[in-house]
């Protein structure tokens, strides 16, 4: 690893996106954060498999609790083996899944999964940015609420949420993945 290297930090939502601006601008909920990869030739999908692919077990039985406790409201949420055993492909096309999310938008600068529901919708977006000689991945997610329950929802899992994504793309550096 280079000591040039900016492991990771936040940032505005990149504005090469599909995500229309407005749209994030209006979100109830957005935050993104930047890295440098190691690897210079890694696709949107390599660093979606090295970011989310790669859970820990805690964090997935976490991940079933919360599924749980929200299908009991309605919510639509993943199987069960989508989250304890994510399968990894080399090529994905938008309707596929990558782990458990829809695939919005496919190119190679920006991959958009997410999911939409009664209480909210939400996007991921991972967004390769080349700036002359430099490459960095934008990791950003964007939550539109349609209801009290979407509100309250995001209110209480902000806090992991954040922690988190931030804790998954600090993983996937340590382990080279990134």
């Amino acid at each position: 690893m280079s000591s040039q290297r900016v492991l990771l930090s936040e940032c505005r939502h990149p504005q090469q996106s599909v995500l229309m601006p407005e749209v994030v601008h209006a979100a109830y909920y957005r935050d993104s954060y930047r890295v440098e990869p190691a690897h210079r030739e890694l696709t949107v999908s390599d660093a979606f498999h090295a970011i989310f692919m790669h859970r820990p077990t805690w964090m997935k039985f976490i991940m079933l609790g919360r599924n749980y406790l929200v299908s009991l409201f309605g919510v639509v949420v993943p199987a069960k083996a989508e989250i304890m055993h994510p399968r990894m492909r080399s090529d994905y096309q938008v309707g596929e899944k990558i782990g458990a999310w829809p695939i919005f938008y496919l190119s190679s600068e920006e991959l958009v999964a997410g999911r939409d529901n009664s209480h909210l919708d939400f996007r991921l977006s991972i967004v390769r940015v080349e700036e002359g000689q430099a490459i960095s991945i934008v990791v950003s997610t964007v939550c539109l609420v349609h209801n009290w329950f979407g509100r309250g929802y995001t209110q209480l899992i902000r806090p992991f949420h954040r922690w988190g994504v931030k804790y998954l793309i600090r993983r996937a550096i340590l382990a080279g993945r990134l």
